[in-house]
């Protein structure tokens, strides 16, 4: 019998991707300078504790490990970032909105069912500016700002792989484009939900304000400047549907197959940003307070990310044979991998979660096969268990400030706009468990239960 990688790694070389990922999670709570002028070499640090014995040990099989790794996954995976980041950065919503309960509200849908188009980052830098515009003469606010995370920058990208990263990497490993669109009653139950919630919430609280809300400003007419973006953002989804749907020659690359249609739509996705880059007036981006730098964190720590998670992967995809097959035996169904996936992206980005647990239910069921081939039968045979992991992911990311990229990015505008947002583990206890795990467990007995 063919011995797989995982069952050859020792459990004990997952501690770099642990480290890294408790890095991400905590320093920059507990050591934001050293953090933000120093995470990169922290990702490296991390990195290289781990690629260096690999490499040693395992030689060629781990060099090509790594190539598949960072071509198959880490580079079309940052490239989408880029692209939409780029281009949803070009786009700038000008004029003044109400602050009213029904203004927020409306925000709020648009920007949660968009978010599933132009992904959650996006979505979240497109819409925090004029969102936090029209909370200045509200005396409370940092509850908008909340559910704006729950839904904007996370829960609205369920529908496509574009919405959220964790769901790209799904459709990197073979999981079908429109395969999320199925997702639509989880997507529309939630954010209905909380869409309400929420409504109720800030009508409570204008009440309260009435007659000491500041005199409102001068009112400025909505409109959408830099439109050149949005056929560079159709580009981008037909980019990303054509390369699932159209099957080229394959081309070798340091002794790895890569599929044409893949590396064209990379090639793509970059002429769609530079042309973005090109084609925006740079007085739009200064509106937008555009910068490369949140890019190039995600970048420096995905790094770090995919190359620690190599071990992981490799262990839970070993199944029965691998070290945790205790666990991958334990973990079973639909609601188990929900709760799992969902309660591991709360404390850790969700991305690389999601692969970790996609993994697993892939190891469980059909160890040694090939990923693209597992996936097609995980869908066929035990599509619940795929639910599960991709709304765990997705949803559970809002649980905390670091479960989800741009999380972090909207609380610290808004705390750059004056609005005294939530701690670490005020957001927790008042917001998050109060509010959103109550609804998952609603969820639960909604779609997840065992027939």
């Amino acid at each position: 019998m063919h011995t797989l990688l995982g069952e050859r790694l020792p459990l004990w070389s997952v501690i770099p991707f642990a480290g890294l990922l408790l890095s991400i999670a905590f320093m920059p709570l507990l050591l934001s300078h050293f953090w933000h002028r120093h995470y990169a070499k922290v990702a490296a640090a991390w990195g290289l504790m781990f690629l260096v014995p690999f490499l040693a040990q395992f030689r060629a099989e781990a060099g090509r490990a790594i190539l598949t790794v960072a071509l198959h996954e880490y580079l079309p995976f940052i490239v989408l970032l880029w692209s939409l980041f780029t281009v949803t950065g070009g786009i700038v919503v000008r004029g003044t909105m109400s602050g009213t309960p029904r203004s927020n509200l409306v925000l709020l849908a648009v920007g949660t069912f968009i978010a599933s188009w132009i992904g959650t980052t996006g979505a979240s830098m497109l819409l925090v500016h004029p969102l936090l515009r029209g909370l200045e003469r509200r005396r409370h606010r940092a509850h908008t700002v909340v559910f704006f995370i729950f839904m904007v920058s996370n829960m609205g990208g369920l529908l496509t792989p574009l919405g959220d990263p964790p769901l790209f990497l799904g459709f990197l490993n073979g999981v079908p484009f429109f395969w999320t669109l199925r997702l639509w009653p989880q997507f529309f139950v939630l954010n209905g939900m909380l869409l309400l919630l929420f409504f109720g919430l800030d009508s409570r609280f204008y009440r309260r304000e009435e007659g000491a809300r500041s005199a409102p400003a001068p009112r400025e007419p909505l409109r959408l400047d830099g439109l050149v973006n949005l056929p560079l953002l159709l580009g981008i989804l037909a980019c990303v549907l054509a390369s699932g749907s159209v099957h080229l020659s394959s081309v070798h690359l340091f002794g790895l197959e890569l599929e044409a249609q893949d590396l064209l739509r990379d090639a793509a996705l970059i002429a769609l940003g530079l042309a973005s880059l090109r084609l925006t007036p740079r007085a739009l981006r200064t509106a937008n307070q555009f910068s490369f730098g949140p890019m190039r964190e995600v970048a420096y720590l995905f790094a770090g990310i995919f190359a620690t998670m190599i071990p992981a992967l490799a262990i839970l995809l070993a199944g029965d044979r691998g070290p945790l097959a205790a666990m991958t035996r334990t973990v079973d169904a639909p609601v188990e991998y929900f709760w799992i996936t969902g309660a591991f992206s709360s404390i850790l980005d969700n991305a690389p979660t999601y692969l970790t647990f996609l993994s697993a239910a892939l190891g469980e069921f059909y160890p040694g096969i090939e990923v693209h081939e597992a996936v097609h039968h995980l869908i066929e045979e035990h599509g619940q268990v795929l639910v599960a992991i991709s709304c765990g992911a997705v949803f559970m990311g809002a649980n905390t400030y670091i479960g989800n990229a741009p999380n972090f990015m909207v609380r610290s505008i808004a705390e750059e706009r004056g609005v005294a947002m939530p701690s670490f583990l005020g957001y927790i206890f008042r917001w998050s468990l109060p509010i959103l795990v109550p609804s998952f467990v609603l969820m639960t007995l909604l779609f997840l239960r065992s027939p």
